[in-house]
């Protein structure tokens, strides 16, 4: 297999507050390899943003390292960082307040050429034109502002404006979540062509299970700064390991309601990254958890090609699982 793209190992990222200390991404590893789109999914507050600002140096990590195609950016001085930027970009989640609403969208979008010197003010503007046709707008839309735009035609001048440097890596943050669902299909299509057409990778950041099994190649599943399971797309959707996923597969809408349903809800909320549970941080709504589960972290357990679990019963709960698929 050739080298990922993407070598992620060990971040950490604490914030340290008047409260305390924030876990907000704790002791996380895996890679991404060149022209995938890799999911992170989890509820509210499991440190899916912080991981992906993480990954830019948009904020900077407490402790790991992430190495981007063979480079170790979390040891870049400033200087260096700032070439490697033209390679990495990111999709923020809200289109209306990443768009500076008082610049027109041909400005927006040209601003990371005009900061890295590229090209004329004309060739500027034609490549403008060239980005906002290949994301399903117009030409004609560079002299309008933001506001004049609905919520997915925002979206897409997000990616135009995140493409303009011609980047192979990009972080898209929760870029469908604040969209209606006809329009969240368009812009994931978008996705899915763009990735085809330029050979992109992308970390795609959600918290709903179903739209990263369509998109996703691989998915990561976090929970309170740690990963929980680990593997190909399709196996997290079919065959989840992790009862953390499992619940959070359980929640995905059916469209037959006759369909029978295994739900497995969670009890009580996330608790708090200020303090967190000791051993395993999932244990406290788990109900599958014994006494050991607390004193220890859970590595890795493999359960499958490329697919890791992070739970100290997994080969437990797998029998069982399976067991219960035979009766």
């Amino acid at each position: 297999m050739t080298q990922p793209l993407l070598q992620v190992r060990n971040l950490t990222k604490h914030f340290h507050t008047p409260s305390g200390t924030v876990h907000a991404v704790e002791d996380v590893s895996f890679d991404i390899q060149r022209g995938s789109i890799t999911g992170v999914v989890g509820e509210s507050g499991s440190g899916k943003t912080t991981l992906g600002r993480a990954l830019l140096r948009l904020i900077e990590p407490s402790a790991g390292s992430v190495h981007f195609d063979g480079t170790d950016i979390t040891a870049l001085p400033s200087a260096r960082m700032r070439d490697m930027r033209q390679r990495m970009q990111i999709i923020f989640q809200d289109p209306m307040s990443s768009l500076n609403p008082r610049l027109k969208v041909g400005d927006l979008i040209a601003e990371g050429l005009r900061a890295y010197g590229i090209g004329t003010r004309s060739q500027r503007r034609d490549r403008v034109a060239a980005l906002l046709e290949e994301v399903g707008l117009s030409a004609d839309h560079m002299d309008r502002y933001p506001h004049a735009f609905s919520g997915g035609q925002r979206q897409r001048i997000g990616i135009a404006r995140a493409l303009a440097l011609e980047p192979e890596f990009i972080v898209a943050d929760e870029s469908v979540s604040a969209l209606d669902v006809s329009i969240q299909a368009q812009v994931l299509n978008l996705l899915l062509d763009l990735r085809e057409r330029r050979n992109l990778t992308m970390l795609f950041i959600a918290h709903d299970l179903s739209v990263v099994n369509y998109l996703c190649d691989q998915v990561a599943v976090m929970y309170l700064g740690r990963l929980m399971e680990f593997g190909p797309s399709e196996a997290i959707h079919r065959d989840p390991a992790h009862p953390y996923t499992r619940a959070l597969n359980s929640a995905i809408p059916q469209p037959d309601p006759r369909a029978a349903r295994n739900r497995q809800p969670l009890r009580g909320d996330i608790p708090s990254p200020l303090s967190p549970p000791s051993g395993c941080v999932f244990r406290t709504r788990c109900d599958h958890a014994i006494p050991a589960c607390a004193e220890t972290v859970p590595p890795a357990c493999p359960v499958g090609p490329e697919h890791d679990s992070y739970c100290i019963r997994t080969e437990d709960l797998n029998a069982h699982h399976i067991a219960g698929h035979h009766s």
